[in-house]
């Protein structure tokens, strides 16, 4: 069994995994960076942690068989299948707070990928605080020796897409960036879309 959803551009989006499905994102236009957050769908306590993940691979960027590992330090979903071969753990969601500071007071009252999330999370009594460092799937953030990084234009292409398999069941939360000030979107958002395959189509 196959469920599709198209996810508008700015907007959010959550389900979730169970335990031996897949979800695989596409960028449908190209150049769109999707914020992705997941918890253990039975004690959302236990949720994605950068810390763990990097330490457990060894980088700071995602690709196949990349595991996201939890606070717990275990496995929450595993990076199957990627068609772009590099993503984003360190350059954050971005927030008003963080627009107004990069770019100036005029952006405060623009829509931000902390907004998606604490709307999203709401459905599931999850609040500012269950917020975390946050992964940025098609986001290209090279990292300089000095460590300054940037953000700058993406790696993707229209119809690229990345697989994840759960390994317990997950709940998946997502802001389709709203980004218009920096390059991640192409300064123009665009849809992508959800597709979880059951474990037996896995």
């Amino acid at each position: 069994m196959s469920t599709k959803t198209v996810v508008a551009a700015r907007a959010s989006w959550s389900s979730t995994v169970r335990e031996g499905e897949t979800l695989t994102i596409t960028d449908l236009h190209g150049n769109q960076a999707v914020d992705f957050l997941v918890y253990d769908a039975h004690d959302t306590s236990v949720r994605y942690s950068a810390p763990d993940t990097i330490h457990a691979q060894g980088g700071i960027f995602l690709t196949t068989g990349s595991v996201l590992m939890s606070n717990e330090h275990t496995a929450l979903m595993t990076v199957t299948a990627d068609g772009v071969g590099r993503h984003d753990t360190v350059g954050g969601a971005c927030s008003k707070e963080s627009n107004t500071l990069r770019y100036g007071h005029h952006t405060y009252a623009q829509h931000a990928c902390v907004d998606n999330f604490l709307a999203e999370g709401a459905r599931y009594g999850l609040g500012k605080r269950d917020l975390v460092s946050n992964i940025n799937w098609y986001m290209n953030v090279p990292v300089e020796k000095d460590g300054t990084l940037g953000i700058v234009d993406g790696l993707s292409a229209p119809g690229l897409s990345l697989t994840l398999r759960a390994e317990r069941d997950v709940l998946v939360l997502v802001s389709n960036c709203p980004q218009i000030n920096n390059p991640c979107n192409g300064f123009e958002p665009t849809a992508v879309r959800m597709t979880i395959d059951g474990a037996d189509a896995a």
